[in-house]
């Protein structure tokens, strides 16, 4: 059994000890699955409240995305960021995920997947992206939620220019 001291040291530096911790529940996976498939039908659905149903609350969420500014930092910078995306397309928007991978460990999870986006601008032009995507899971309240999110996009170092249509 461990000390009290080392007790307390593992706690203050945030890591539970290993009798503490406990168990991936066996659908962890599957929940993230699910998370990520009815975040997509909210992005084809334009809703924003579904969209942002996935994300952490509060100042708990932290995102590079793929348009400035450089990050956002909580909940309601993040709601204005898709608000933005979602109100720039006319029409219908088609949004697939593919190549999905997920790893738990206890309250902890990450992804990785591609996300492809198809609509048209509002100014009539098609649209035709392809991003890469990380996100960071923890399970809050027993709900797992996203809590770190880096989207990317391949970019040609010659030219500079972003490859939005990339290809394996």
């Amino acid at each position: 059994m461990k000390s009290a001291a080392a007790l307390a040291l593992s706690i203050s530096i945030g890591a539970a000890p290993a009798f503490l911790a406990s168990p991936a529940c066996a659908n962890d996976k599957s929940d993230i699955e699910a998370l990520e498939n009815h975040f997509a039908a909210a992005v084809e659905a334009k809703d924003l409240d579904g969209i942002m149903k996935g994300y952490a609350p509060g100042q708990a969420i932290f995102v590079f995305d793929v348009v400035p500014p450089r990050q956002y930092v909580g909940w309601d910078a993040y709601r204005k960021d898709w608000q933005g995306f979602i109100s720039g397309f006319k029409g219908p928007i088609k949004f697939t995920i593919s190549d999905l991978s997920v790893s738990t460990d206890g309250t902890i999870g990450y992804s990785h997947s591609i996300q492809h986006i198809v609509g048209t601008d509002t100014k009539g032009k098609p649209t035709d992206l392809t991003l890469r995507l990380t996100d960071v899971y923890r399970k809050m309240g027993g709900k797992w939620k996203i809590v770190q999110e880096h989207v990317s996009v391949p970019v040609d170092l010659v030219t500079g220019k972003p490859d939005f249509t990339s290809a394996p």
